[in-house]
C-alpha cells in the first residue's frame, strides 16, 4: 500500500493531469502563433499548511500537488465541449463552510438550522482587525475557524440570546475526533467533485491544493486530538483518545465495506471504505516528522492488546472480536510506514519478558496465543468434546472441521500481517526475524524432559508460531529443491541468531564444534540471506515448540492409558459389590471415569490443532526437505536427490556434519515417527521417496549418528511406514520397498548393518531396549517374496564374520525373548488357575487378592510384548536357515542354535507345556501353534546338515528322541505339517540318534583335568588360547562366541579382539593326547530316560 505518498489512484491521475497540462501548453504556444488564443496563466506555488495553535509542533509539510480531473488536449481531431472555468474564490468560501460545517453569517446558520455553526466570537474578531471578509471564508484563516469551532462547548451556557441556538444545536455527545472525521469525510466528497466537474487543468490543481492543506490540518488535529483529548472540550461519558480510532478498526470485519459506507449514521465515524485511506493520510501527515509512533503507537497498543483476546473462549467464543483485531492490524501494517513503526515499539519485542509472559506482555503475542489446546483453553475442550464417549464420530468430526476452520483463518492472517511486515522494510524485515529467535531463545527449556508449563510458552503460542515460518518456507520448498544451495550450511558459525552452543551435536563434541566455528567465521562477510534464517529458524521453533507439543499429546495418551489400568484395578473381580466397600469403590469408579472424560476431552482438543490437515501438509513437506538437505551435506558430490545420494556413504564424517545440532535429526526422527502412525494417508501424494531415502541411508550408514536411540528410532520409523492402514495393507512403504532400486539394492544390508549395532545401547535398559529396537521381521515379511531382497541376503551372507556375529545376535534374541515369555506365560497361568478357585480366592484378604491382579495385569502387559517379538525372531530364524545355511554352521554358532531349538521345543511339547496354557492367549499374542510349527520348520530346515546333527546330538540338557516323537504327533494330529515334513523330522531324529550314539561312546573320558577344561564351558578345550590381558586359557570357539556379542575380555573387561588372542600348541598336543588315549578304553552307553507321560498343550490355537 502508499507510504507517505498519495493512493495508486492519486498517482494515476495526477500523471493523466500533467500529460494533458502539457498538451494544453502546446495548444497554447500554437495559438499565440496563430493569433487564436490567450497563454493561461502558470500556477502560483501554493503557499505553506497552517499549522494548528494549541499545541506548538513542527509545520505540517506542503501537502503534494493534488490531481487534477483529467481534460481532453487541444488539437485533437475529434472538438469536444470546452473545459468549465471555476470561480475559485466563490468555490473557495462554499467549500470551506461545507467542509467545516461553519459560517461567519447568522443568516446562513439560521437557514440551515444551525446544522452550520455560526462563528460569532470569530466574526466580530476579524471585523475588529479591519478584516474585510464580508463573511467570506478562505484558506488563509481556516487554522482560526477550526480552533473556534473545536472550542465551542455545547455544555456551556450564555447570556447572548442570539449565540444560544448555536450551542444548543451543537451536538450534544459528539466528540473532536467524531467532528474532525466528518470534516475529513466532506473533504473527500469536495475532492471527488472536483475531479468529476472536468475544470480547467490549472483551476482544478489549485482547488485540490486548497483541500490538501485542509487536510493536512484536519489531520493534524485529528492526530493531536488522540495523543490529548482533553486539549478541546470533551462530551462527558465517551470513550476519548486512541480507542476512538481502535473501534473503527475493530469493525472491520464486521461487515464489508461497501455495506458501510453509505450509512446514514456515520458521516462523523470512520466506515471500513474510510479506515485505509485514513491511516494513509496519517502516514503522510506525521511519518516525516518523526511523529507517527506518538500518534499510532497508542492506537496500536489498543488495538493489539484488546480485551477480546483475552476472553476464556478465545477462539471458540460466539462473540468473535478477535477477528476485528485481526482485520484491524491487517490494515495497519498495509501502510509500509505504520508496519516500520510498528516494529520499532517498545512492546514489539520487550526486553524484560520472560518465557512465560512474552505471549502476554508482546504487541503480537496475545493474537499468537490464540488456539484449541487445554492448558490455555479449557472452555474449548470442555466445551466442543463434553462428554467425549457419548459423542458420534461424525459429531467429533464435524467440531474438528468447525474448530480447524477457525484456526486456519486466524493463522493464515497472521502469516499475512508478518508476511508484509517483512516486506516493509529491511528494518522491519530484522525485527521480525528478531522476534522469531527472540522466541526460540526464551523457550530452550520446553526441550526438557521435566518443564513446568507455567515457565514457558504456551502450546497454542508455539503452535502458531510454527505456522507461520512454515508458510514462510513454502517459497523455497519447490519440488525440484532449485533453492536449496541457497541455504548457507555454515549458518552457526556465520551467525549468532539462534545459540546452539549447549545443544549436543550430532557427532562432535563442545570444544570441536567451538573450534570449528571459530575456523569459519568471517567477521567481514554479509550475514545469511533471509532463506536461510527462516530454515534454521524453522527448524528451531519445531523442536523447541511443535515437537514439544506432540509429546505432550502423547503424554495424553499414557494418562488415559495409565487411567484405564487404575480402573481395571478398582473394578477387580467385582467381589466389592454388595460389600461394605461398595459405596467408596463406586466412587472411586465414577472419579476415574470422569478424569478419564476430561483428559479425553483434552486429546480431542490437541487432535483438532495438530492434525489439521494443512498444518500436517506443510509439516511433512518441510520435514522431507529438511532431511533431503540434511542428506545433501553429506553427499560427497552434494547434488542430492538430482541425482540420488550413493550409498552407503563415505566413511569420513565432514565436520561441518558432525557439529550440526544433534536435534536435526531427531526431529526429523520424531516427527516422521509421529506422522506415519497418526496421518499416513498424508504421504499419498508426496513424501514417501524422501521418507524411504532418509531411512536407508542412515541405516547403511549408522555411523553419521553417535546417539544409538536416535538409530533405533530410525528403525522404527521403517517399522511403522510398512504398518497398513485403510486399504494399503503394507503401509506407506510397502509397495516402494519391493520396487524402488535404492531400496531393492540397500533395504537387506540395512537392516542386518543396523540389527548387528543395536547390540550396545549403553543404557540401563539395554537388554530390553534392542528387542523392542531390532526386531526386523516384520519388514521381511512385506519384502521376503522379492527374488532381488533375497539375493541381497545371499550376498551380505558372504561376509562370513558379519553374517555370523548377526546370526549369534539372532540366536541370543530368541533364547532371551523365548525364556522370558514363556515365563511370564506361567505365572499368568499360575495365577489365573489360583482365581479360578472362587472359594478359595474370595477368602484371601482384599488387599492380596488386588496385589495379584495388579501383578497379573502387568505381566500380561510384558507378556504379550515378549511373545510378539519372540514369535517375530523365531520366524526370522526360519526364513534365514532356509536361505542360507552355512552361516549357522559355524562352530561357534551351530552348539548354541541347537541347545536353544531343543530347548524351546522341549518348553512346547515336554512335561511342563501344560504350564503354558492361559485364558485368551490371543490377548497375549500367544500362538503356541505358530511357533511349534516354525521351530520344527528350522530344524527341518538344517536336517541335512552334519554339523547341525551333531550339535543336536551333543545336547545333554534338553535333546531326547521322545522329546522329537511327541512333537511330530502333535504335529500331525493337529494339522500343522504335513506327512512329507514329519517323515522328513523323523529321518533327522534317527541321524541324531546315530551320531549321539558315537558321541557317547567316544566322550565318555572319565576324569578330566581341570586345565584341560574351558572355564566358561567346562568343556573339553579343542583349540586352547590365551587372552592377552587377564592371561586365562579357553577354547576358542568359546571366545569367539562371545566376541560375537561382547567385545570385552569376560574376565577383566578389557578390550579384546579375536586377532589378539594367542594360542597355546603345547596345551592343544597335551589334550589331543589325553583324548587320545582315554578313547581307547571300553565305555557302557546308558540308555536316555523314558520322557513322562502327561497331557499335551493346547496347540489348536
Amino acid at each position: 500500500m502508499s507510504d507517505n505518498v498519495p493512493t495508486p489512484q492519486d498517482d494515476a491521475d495526477r500523471i493523466r493531469l500533467k500529460r494533458l497540462a502539457k498538451l494544453e501548453n502546446v495548444a497554447a504556444s500554437s495559438s499565440r502563433t496563430s493569433g487564436t488564443s490567450t497563454p493561461s496563466a502558470p500556477s502560483p506555488p501554493p503557499p505553506a499548511a497552517p499549522k494548528p495553535k494549541p499545541i506548538p509542533r513542527p509545520s505540517a509539510p506542503a501537502a503534494p500537488v493534488a490531481p487534477t480531473p483529467p481534460r481532453p488536449a487541444s488539437g485533437l481531431t475529434k472538438k469536444k465541449t470546452a473545459a468549465a472555468k471555476l470561480d475559485l474564490e466563490a468555490w473557495e468560501h462554499d467549500t470551506m463552510q461545507e467542509v467545516l460545517k461553519v459560517t461567519l453569517n447568522q443568516d446562513v446558520a439560521e437557514k440551515s438550522g444551525y446544522e452550520i455553526v455560526w462563528l460569532k466570537h470569530l466574526a466580530l474578531e476579524l471585523a475588529e482587525e479591519g478584516a474585510s471578509t464580508d463573511g467570506k471564508l478562505s484558506i488563509d484563516m481556516v487554522d482560526r475557524l477550526l480552533i473556534t469551532r473545536l472550542e465551542l462547548n455545547p455544555q456551556n451556557m450564555t447570556d447572548e440570546l442570539d449565540y444560544l441556538p448555536v450551542l444548543v444545536s451543537l451536538p450534544p455527545q459528539q466528540t473532536v475526533f467524531e467532528y474532525l472525521v466528518g470534516c475529513w469525510k466532506r473533504l473527500n466528497t469536495a475532492r471527488s467533485a472536483v475531479m468529476k466537474k472536468g475544470y480547467v487543468p490549472s483551476d482544478s490543481l489549485k482547488a485540490l491544493d486548497l483541500l490538501e492543506k485542509v487536510r493536512t490540518l484536519v489531520i493534524s488535529y485529528s492526530g493531536y486530538i488522540l495523543q490529548e483529548p482533553e486539549m478541546f472540550p470533551q462530551p462527558s461519558g465517551r470513550v476519548l483518545g486512541p480507542a476512538e480510532l481502535v473501534g473503527p478498526l475493530l469493525s472491520l470485519s464486521a461487515l464489508s465495506a461497501p455495506l458501510l459506507s453509505n450509512s446514514s449514521n456515520g458521516q462523523n465515524t470512520l466506515s471500513p471504505s474510510d479506515i485505509e485511506q485514513f491511516l494513509q493520510d496519517f502516514a503522510r501527515r506525521f511519518e516525516p516528522d518523526n511523529e507517527l509512533d506518538d500518534v499510532l503507537g497508542p492506537v496500536v497498543r489498543g488495538l493489539l492488546f484488546h480485551e477480546s483476546l483475552f476472553r476464556p473462549e478465545g477462539l471458540g467464543g460466539s462473540d468473535a472480536s478477535w477477528r476485528g483485531v485481526i482485520s484491524g492490524l491487517e490494515v495497519l501494517v498495509s501502510i509500509k510506514s505504520i508496519a516500520s513503526m510498528i516494529t520499532r515499539m517498545e512492546e514489539w519485542n520487550p526486553k524484560e519478558a520472560t518465557a512465560a509472559n512474552f505471549e502476554t506482555v508482546s504487541l503480537f503475542g496475545p493474537l499468537l496465543r490464540l488456539g484449541v489446546f487445554f492448558p490455555e483453553w479449557p472452555k474449548i475442550a470442555l466445551t466442543y468434546f463434553s462428554e467425549p464417549e457419548r459423542r458420534s464420530r461424525d459429531d467429533i468430526e464435524s467440531t474438528y472441521a468447525s474448530l480447524r476452520g477457525t484456526l486456519k483463518s486466524l493463522q493464515t492472517s497472521l502469516f499475512q500481517v508478518f508476511n508484509t511486515l517483512v516486506r516493509a522494510s529491511a528494518e522491519s524485515r530484522e525485527a521480525v526475524l528478531e522476534y522469531f529467535a527472540r522466541v526460540v531463545s526464551l523457550n530452550v527449556k520446553r526441550a526438557g524432559m521435566q518443564v513446568d508449563p507455567a515457565t514457558v510458552a504456551s502450546d497454542s503460542f508455539m503452535l502458531n508460531m510454527q505456522s507461520i515460518l512454515l508458510r514462510f518456507a513454502e517459497p523455497f520448498m519447490d519440488a525440484n529443491y532449485s533453492k536449496m544451495d541457497r541455504i548457507d550450511p555454515l549458518f552457526y558459525a556465520h551467525s549468532s541468531r539462534i545459540d546452539v552452543s549447549d545443544e549436543t551435536r550430532i557427532k562432535a563434541t563442545s570444544e570441536e564444534a567451538q573450534k570449528w566455528e571459530e575456523e569459519n567465521k568471517t567477521p567481514d562477510a554479509p550475514a545469511p540471506n533471509f532463506i536461510s534464517d527462516i530454515f534454521y529458524l524453522a527448524i528451531a521453533m519445531s523442536h523447541y515448540g511443535y515437537l514439544r507439543t506432540i509429546q505432550t499429546y502423547n503424554d495424553l495418551s499414557k494418562h488415559i492409558d495409565e487411567l484405564q489400568r487404575h480402573l481395571d484395578m478398582l473394578n477387580g473381580d467385582g467381589s466389592w459389590m454388595g460389600s461394605p466397600l461398595q459405596a467408596r469403590t463406586e466412587a472411586a469408579i465414577k472419579h476415574v471415569k470422569n478424569e478419564q472424560a476430561k483428559i479425553r476431552a483434552q486429546q480431542l482438543a490437541y487432535d483438532a490443532g495438530l492434525l489439521d490437515p494443512d498444518m500436517t501438509f506443510r509439516s511433512i513437506g518441510f520435514t522431507n526437505f529438511l532431511s533431503t538437505w540434511l542428506i545433501r551435506q553429506v553427499d560427497p558430490k552434494k547434488t542430492h536427490p538430482n541425482p540420488l545420494v550413493q550409498l552407503p556413504l563415505p566413511q569420513e564424517v565432514s565436520m561441518s556434519f558432525r557439529v550440526l545440532p544433534e536435534y536435526i535429526v531427531e526431529d526429523i526422527v520424531n516427527y516422521l515417527f509421529f506422522a506415519v502412525q497418526t496421518s499416513p494417508d498424508k504421504f499419498e501424494l508426496a513424501g514417501k521417496v524422501e521418507l524411504m531415502t532418509f531411512v536407508l541411508t542412515f541405516l547403511t550408514s549408522t555411523w553419521y549418528i553417535k546417539n544409538p536411540f536416535l538409530k533405533s528410532k530410525i528403525n522404527d520409523v521403517l517399522f511403522m511406514s510398512i504398518w497398513g492402514y485403510g486399504r494399503e495393507r503394507n503401509g506407506i512403504l510397502g509397495n516402494m520397498l519391493n520396487s524402488h532400486p535404492m531400496a531393492l539394492k540397500h533395504l537387506m544390508p540395512a537392516l542386518m548393518h543396523f540389527y548387528i549395532e543395536v547390540e550396545q545401547t549403553g543404557a540401563s535398559s539395554q537388554f530390553y531396549d534392542k528387542f523392542s529396537k531390532r526386531n526386523i521381521s516384520y519388514i521381511l515379511k512385506v519384502v521376503w517374496n522379492n527374488p532381488t531382497h533375497r539375493e541381497a541376503l545371499n550376498i551380505e551372507a558372504r561376509n562370513v564374520d558379519k553374517f555370523v556375529r548377526f546370526v549369534n545376535l539372532m540366536i541370543n534374541d530368541v533364547t532371551y525373548l523365548m525364556d522370558e515369555s514363556l515365563s511370564e506365560l506361567t505365572q499368568i497361568h499360575n495365577i489365573q488357575v489360583e482365581m479360578d478357585d472362587k472359594a478359595a480366592w474370595a477368602a484371601k484378604p482384599l488387599e492380596y487378592r488386588r496385589e495379584r491382579e495388579g501383578t497379573l495385569r502387568s505381566l500380561e502387559r510384558h507378556a504379550s510384548g515378549y511373545t510378539t517379538l519372540g514369535r517375530s525372531t523365531v520366524e526370522l530364524l526360519k526364513i534365514f536357515t532356509a536361505e542360507t545355511k552355512a552361516p549357522f554352521m559355524m562352530p561357534e554358532i551351530v552348539d548354541r542354535l541347537a541347545a536353544m531349538l531343543d530347548y524351546n521345543l522341549e518348553a512346547l511339547v515336554g512335561p511342563r507345556c501344560q504350564d503354558l496354557k492361559v485364558r485368551e492367549p490371543e490377548k497375549l499374542k500367544f500362538n503356541p501353534r505358530v511357533l511349534l510349527s516354525d521351530i520344527i520348520q528350522v530344524f527341518l530346515n538344517l536336517s541335512d546338515q552334519a554339523q547341525f546333527i551333531q550339535s543336536v546330538a551333543g545336547d545333554g540338557r534338553s535333546y531326547t528322541k521322545e522329546l522329537f516323537d511327541r512333537a511330530a504327533d502333535i504335529a500331525i494330529r493337529r494339522g500343522i505339517k504335513s506327512e512329507t515334513e514329519i517323515a522328513t523330522l523323523r529321518a533327522f531324529v534317527e541321524k541324531v540318534e546315530e551320531a549321539k550314539a558315537a558321541l557317547e561312546a567316544e566322550e565318555d573320558l572319565g576324569e578330566v583335568p581341570d586345565e584341560f577344561l574351558d572355564p566358561l564351558m567346562f568343556t573339553v578345550m579343542r583349540d586352547p588360547v590365551l587372552l592377552p590381558s587377564s592371561k586365562t586359557i579357553l577354547d576358542r570357539a568359546t571366545i569367539k562366541s562371545h566376541l560375537l556379542s561382547d567385545s570385552k575380555d569376560p574376565f577383566n573387561r578389557a578390550p579384546l579382539t579375536i586377532e589378539e588372542v594367542v594360542p597355546v600348541p603345547e596345551l592343544k598336543v597335551r589334550i589331543e593326547e589325553f583324548l587320545t588315549e582315554r578313547r581307547k578304553k571300553p565305555t557302557v552307553i546308558n540308555p536316555p530316560a523314558e520322557l513322562p507321560t502327561g497331557s499335551e498343550m493346547d496347540t489348536s490355537q
